[in-house]
């Protein structure tokens, strides 16, 4: 199953809006059920709610809700997903940016700008990506 195949059928279980107000939940750091994590991660969950790869603190959690949020986008995650760009961890910032992107979240253009500089090439590039279509869409 895909991602999306994934998060689209955790949708219909749960409700958008659950799985929404989950993946916020975890890119703010807060605890949540296995389920939820085993359908934003797929079969790598496993690893990670073994203990492995960081266990539920490490970083991948947070990566998978911001990924989440590409197919299922609601208003009111702007502030988590703003906050996910000046996260520890250098594939959450990417995603983030991502999700900015996909989502022209215009509110987090400053947040993608700060992007531009990050050390990591991949983030960098997310954030590039980010800026020309914020940018498109306000002129």
């Amino acid at each position: 199953m895909t991602p999306l195949q994934s998060v689209t059928a955790e949708c219909e279980r749960r409700g958008r809006a659950a799985v929404v107000t989950g993946c916020i939940g975890l890119l703010e750091g807060a605890e949540t059920d296995d389920g939820l994590i085993i359908a934003l991660g797929g079969p790598a969950a496993q690893t990670v709610l073994s203990g492995r790869e960081g266990g539920r603190g490490g970083y991948w959690p947070r990566v998978w809700a911001a990924r989440g949020l590409l197919p299922i986008w609601a208003d009111h995650a702007t502030p988590a997903i703003i906050a996910a760009t000046m996260d520890d961890a250098w594939r959450v910032r990417e995603m983030a940016a991502k999700v900015i992107a996909r989502h022209q979240v215009g509110d987090a253009l400053a947040a993608v700008v700060a992007l531009k500089d990050d050390p990591v090439p991949r983030v960098r590039a997310a954030a590039d990506r980010a800026v020309m279509i914020l940018s498109a869409a306000r002129a």
